[in-house]
């Protein structure tokens, strides 16, 4: 069950792709089952240390990108372009972004626990702004 509601947001994610849609309507609907504790947000940020900063910046405000990928967007904001729900952050780190996978996906390589984590140090970073 788990698996069919991932591919059928991620088939939706390619379809609105090319539509401009925004956002994920199936996995807005995932509530994040980590709690936003000091722990889960220093374990998010050493998660993101570790895989995102390469491209999303040491303090997550955005790359500068290269001549084979955009720039990374800032991540301290409250509104993101694919969703700003707990569970369309999620979902964009575990499965990426089709078809272009220039935000490649993370769920072979980060627990989903982890990838909550990193939502829950990402959340923290938005709320010092």
């Amino acid at each position: 069950m788990f698996f069919v509601f991932f591919l059928s947001a991620w088939m939706s994610s390619l379809i609105g792709a090319g539509a401009g849609a925004q956002g994920n309507p199936e996995a807005a609907k995932l509530a994040n089952p980590v709690a936003a504790t000091p722990e889960s947000v220093a374990a998010g940020a050493q998660v993101y240390q570790r895989y995102c900063r390469s491209c999303h910046g040491v303090n997550a405000t955005g790359g500068s990108g290269s001549d084979i990928s955009p720039p990374a967007p800032d991540l301290t904001g409250t509104t993101w372009k694919r969703g700003s729900s707990d569970g369309e952050i999620f979902f964009v780190i575990k499965n990426g972004v089709p078809p272009e996978l220039n935000m490649e996906p993370w769920g072979d390589r980060i627990t989903d626990t982890n990838i909550w984590n990193v939502v829950n140090y990402l959340r923290s970073l938005a709320k010092k702004k």
